[in-house]
């Protein structure tokens, strides 16, 4: 038997944000292991917290999708760092975790919420018109549709869609079969207030994935942060927050902040369950 948490991410309140389940423990499971309970708990990422091999990390950190692995992902990041602390992890900085995974070595921030460093972009720049009006399609636009696309890979593979405002993010509706094995994320900004209203805009996001078995991302770290990469201090300010999930019930909540060139992507965890879990 070994511990097992599940976390809500990018919410205050349990059942809102982006749920992560998390293996403690896990270094004597085999990868077949970790596939199969990830594909069981049918989440859209399930991890395994092992020993680092690095001297630089505290912890090494295995992501599943129910379609396969994972290099880095954003909010099982965050939950597995939450549920690693909880569980009486020590890090060697009292300010910072390090986790290492597919991608490397991660920093996670540790003040009001965690946050985590997003890694450089491995495939950036224009796409190419054919991929575009297949991208387009298969969220039921076209491509006269977008105002900008860009690849922000920086693992999971994301290709970012800009549309015209909120409005037109949440009218979005998924074709799967058009989209293949693309990860297509979309946002707008505006018309109305973010969630700190006053000045703030809304920005919304949502992130369409079903090539690793997950049709829609409730919330999604990664994607957030490719598009603060992309479109912070231009269409986007240094310093806003996120809304993602409202199509499927959530109220997911992304706190980014561009500091020095680097990306902060934070959110409010929650642990909602604990216990064991026998995995064979």
């Amino acid at each position: 038997m070994l511990r097992f948490s599940q976390v809500d991410v990018f919410s205050a309140a349990p059942l809102l944000g982006n749920p992560v389940a998390v293996v403690h423990g896990a270094d004597a499971l085999s990868d077949e292991q970790m596939a199969r309970f990830a594909r069981w708990t049918n989440l859209s990422e399930t991890t395994f917290l092992l020993a680092p091999s690095s001297s630089e990390a505290d912890y090494r950190l295995w992501i599943f999708t129910p379609g396969g692995e994972l290099p880095f992902a954003g909010h099982p990041t965050l939950g597995s760092a939450h549920a690693w602390l909880e569980h009486g992890g020590a890090s060697r900085a009292p300010d910072q975790v390090v986790q290492q995974c597919g991608a490397g070595l991660v920093v996670v921030r540790r003040r009001e919420r965690l946050a985590f460093a997003g890694p450089p972009l491995l495939r950036s720049g224009p796409v190419d018109p054919a991929t575009l009006d297949r991208a387009a399609a298969a969220v039921g636009l076209q491509a006269g549709d977008v105002v900008e696309a860009a690849w922000i890979d920086n693992g999971p593979g994301w290709l970012g869609l800009l549309l015209r405002d909120a409005d037109a993010v949440r009218a979005c509706r998924l074709d799967a079969g058009l989209a293949g094995g693309l990860m297509i994320g979309v946002v707008g900004v505006g018309p109305g207030p973010g969630p700190g209203g006053g000045a703030d805009r809304e920005v919304e996001v949502r992130a369409f994935c079903p090539s690793i078995g997950v049709p829609e991302d409730p919330v999604t770290g990664s994607l957030n942060a490719g598009i603060a990469s992309w479109l912070a201090g231009s269409r986007l300010p240094l310093s806003y927050v996120a809304t993602q999930g409202r199509a499927l019930g959530r109220r997911g909540q992304v706190h980014v902040d561009v500091v020095d060139g680097v990306v902060w992507v934070g959110g409010d965890t929650l642990t909602t369950v604990r216990g064991e879990v026998d995995l064979g």
